[in-house]
């Protein structure tokens, strides 16, 4: 009898291929497959649209085009020039107003500068720097000018209006990492640790803070870089176009019905892949010998500076309220010759004759985009192996041309192409790592012990972050959302090859119109490009402060 009442309380481990363990390793498998659907295709993808390029005789083609050494001077001069601005200007600026209440109110405004896309702030930036632009106009007065200088200021040679353009705004996107990373505790204790030992802020950031961000910003810096390579958007609009910087002659050649110039521009995109990993590899050896040489620093205090008055944040400010405030003009301009400041009349002409299709087109694209990829995000994040991140973050830090390339292969196989299904997959695969980028942190800080008690108290692990976790997580869940309504709309590549021409959105509308259209619809559009990421980041805020109306905590 006591054996029978014993019975039933002993546990028998399961063998390693039963149901038990299948049911354990269940959702892993649910997690993966999300990802695997976005990913799987990228590998057969790569394979057909690459292997044209394995042959030597379109490589001595690529060689002897006349075009190929002044756009990979272009494509060099820019992305190394505006990664080294951006780096510049974020590392500057952190040095100088962190802590403090300047980088608070630099932290709050970084939001409405990340929701300017690329394309709409290089439209804005060509209106301010041409020839004919808006700061041309200011001082046109003063120095007697009845027409335009004959100045190269936009789509020079060399590129560097495109490497200003992106130097900018990539610094919003390494100051907003910067923020993140420098919001934890421990670097906040390190820094008033250096400071009481005598070490004065230069001092502090060089010795102390520099060593430990750098290694960590290894991800994002790289992203820069691969965009800088690739981007084709910024380019069209702002590089020069006789001959154009290599992506987009790699774009242009992917494009072309002949099949050996096909070939020739899967070659060239090889390239693209070589010079970022030739650089990448080049910066990573070249801080590991830095890093060694300035391991022991000497321990010397020097008297703090005196803290500079000027706002150094403030040219940022002004460069992106100036680039969003001409394109109002220009959208609301009936007439506005040179040199006038102002336009002779303003009228909403050019508004009622828009035409609203691509915003429409864009604003189901974007949102069908991101309610596919935040399921996915939170069961990867939930039960995913987190070990395999870096393959997710891989479309943010190697150039987009190849993976658009194997895009549009596997459509084209599965004859997917110039259909919505093909086209909102293609978004996918920038939309995933951005999502799960922006939720990853907050994520690993969730305090694990409210999940066991949910789990103590009967829930299941579904129900338990159905009814606990994610709730608690609303705030950052929709951050992401937002961040990837606004991933989705920026696409320009995906959608153009994708899409095969019968899907036009803001972004492709607003490229397509700088190459010659009506200055004031192209700014109608590119403030259309605008408007959709400030109305998904105003959209999740309201609805982060509803849900914490009644709960002081996630407020």
């Amino acid at each position: 009898m006591a054996q029978a009442l014993r019975f039933p309380l002993i546990r028998r481990s399961s063998p390693p291929g039963s149901s038990g363990a299948r049911r354990r390793l269940s959702p892993v498998w649910l997690a993966a497959l999300p990802v695997a659907l976005i990913l799987g295709p990228m590998l057969p993808g790569l394979y057909w649209a690459l292997v044209p390029a394995l042959d030597l005789a379109v490589w001595q083609s690529l060689w002897a085009d006349t075009q190929w050494p002044q756009a990979l001077r272009a494509t060099l001069l820019s992305a190394g020039l505006g990664t080294a601005l951006g780096v510049g200007l974020a590392a500057g600026l952190a040095t100088a107003l962190y802590p403090g209440p300047r980088w608070l109110a630099l932290q709050r405004r970084l939001p409405l500068l990340l929701s300017v896309p690329h394309a709409a702030f290089a439209v804005g930036l060509f209106f301010l720097l041409s020839p004919s632009g808006w700061l041309v106009r200011a001082v046109a007065p003063l120095l007697g000018w009845l027409e335009p200088p004959p100045w190269t200021t936009v789509q020079d040679p060399f590129a560097l209006s495109l490497a200003l353009a992106l130097g900018l705004k990539e610094s919003w996107f390494l100051l907003w990492v910067l923020v993140a990373v420098l919001g934890e505790q421990t670097v906040q204790r390190h820094m008033v640790v250096a400071r009481s030992l005598g070490y004065n802020r230069a001092q502090t950031w060089r010795h102390v803070l520099w060593p430990q961000l750098l290694p960590r910003l290894g991800w994002p810096l790289a992203a820069v870089l691969a965009y800088g390579l690739s981007v084709v958007d910024m380019a069209v609009i702002l590089g020069p176009s006789t001959p154009p910087t290599l992506a987009v002659l790699v774009w242009q050649w992917l494009t072309d019905p002949d099949a050996a110039t096909q070939a020739k521009g899967a070659a060239a995109s090889l390239v693209l892949l070589g010079l970022f990993l030739l650089i990448a590899g080049g910066a990573r050896w070249a801080w590991r010998q830095i890093a060694r040489r300035a391991a022991y620093p000497a321990g010397e205090r020097k008297p703090a500076a005196t803290a500079s008055r000027l706002g150094l944040h403030q040219p940022l400010y002004l460069v992106g309220y100036a680039v969003v405030a001409v394109l109002v003009l220009w959208s609301l301009a009936d007439t506005w010759f040179f040199p006038a400041l102002w336009p002779d009349a303003l009228s909403l002409r050019t508004w009622m004759q828009a035409d609203w299709a691509p915003f429409w087109t864009t604003l189901w694209l974007a949102a069908a985009a991101t309610l596919l990829c935040l399921p996915a995000t939170l069961v990867w994040l939930e039960w995913g192996p987190q070990r395999f991140n870096a393959v997710l973050y891989v479309p943010l830090i190697i150039p987009a041309l190849p993976l658009v390339a194997a895009q549009y292969a596997a459509l084209l196989r599965l004859q997917g192409d110039g259909t919505a299904a093909g086209l909102v997959w293609s978004h996918l695969l920038w939309v995933l790592p951005y999502m799960v980028l922006t939720l990853v942190g907050p994520y690993r800080a969730f305090d694990r012990r409210l999940m066991t008690t949910a789990r103590a108290l009967g829930q299941s692990p579904l129900g338990a972050c159905l009814r606990v976790k994610w709730p608690m997580l609303i705030k950052p869940i929709l951050a992401a959302l937002a961040v990837g309504f606004a991933v989705s709309v920026a696409q320009y590549l995906p959608t153009l090859f994708a899409g095969g021409g019968r899907f036009v959105t803001v972004t492709t509308e607003a490229v397509g119109l700088s190459a010659g259209g009506n200055r004031r619809v192209l700014a109608v559009q590119a403030l259309l490009q605008i408007a959709l990421p400030l109305l998904g980041f105003g959209l999740a805020a309201l609805m982060a402060q509803w849900a914490g109306r009644c709960r002081k905590g996630l407020r």
